[in-house]
């Protein structure tokens, strides 16, 4: 299995999903900063695109596609539930709530501060944005955390992977309101085994 990758991007989740399924893969470093790209990369994203997954004759991008077919294919009933496990909606409702909701509000904050004041009102419409706003997008999260410590509860599922990214990713950037649900979240995430393994394959890759 070949990873391709940069890192500190999305690919970082999926390096994590990798060892938290605890399957042998081969990282293979993409310069984002230059256009080229190898043919074999190519046939894995046809944008030139990190992450992008080859498995066999699998090969797929999109950081949320790979954790979902790396959870199912290595680790179901593990990192994912099952198709008929009740759980499964919901679990696939906040697997994709990062690249749908999180990552374009996040998007959306920091264009608020390129954007003349006199045009935000129309440029941010929370009736035309799906998100809302971020703040409406962070309290959501928040909410859906609960009691946890994980997304599902007590067990830590692919989503946790999408959604703990989003937590170090905001925390990165120095976007990550005051939110205690969200910072002991992160912290959670970022204690596990995995994500410091991964952030050690990162280093060395």
């Amino acid at each position: 299995m070949k990873l391709y990758w940069c890192p500190q991007t999305r690919s970082s989740r999926a390096v994590w999903m990798l060892e938290e399924a605890g399957v042998d893969y081969e990282l293979v470093h993409v310069d984002i900063t230059k256009p080229e790209r190898t043919a074999e990369h190519l046939a894995a994203s046809p944008m030139g695109k990190v992450p992008a997954l080859e498995d066999g004759d699998v090969k797929m991008w999109d950081s949320a596609a790979i954790c979902l077919y790396v959870a199912d294919r290595y680790a179901s009933g593990r990192l994912a539930p099952a198709l008929d496990d009740p759980l499964r909606a919901r679990f696939v409702h906040w697997l994709i709530y990062s690249p749908a909701m999180i990552e374009p509000a996040m998007f959306e904050s920091g264009l608020r501060t390129v954007v003349p004041e006199e045009h935000q009102a129309e440029a941010f419409n929370p009736g035309r944005l799906g998100w809302g706003s971020f703040a409406k997008t962070i309290e959501v999260w928040e909410d859906g955390l609960g009691d946890g410590p994980w997304i599902l509860g007590d067990e830590f599922s692919a989503a946790d992977v999408m959604l703990g990214s989003s937590a170090v990713f905001l925390r990165m950037f120095g976007m990550l309101p005051e939110s205690p649900v969200l910072e002991a979240y992160g912290d959670r995430c970022m204690a596990r085994p995995a994500f410091q393994k991964a952030q050690a394959a990162e280093g060395s890759g």
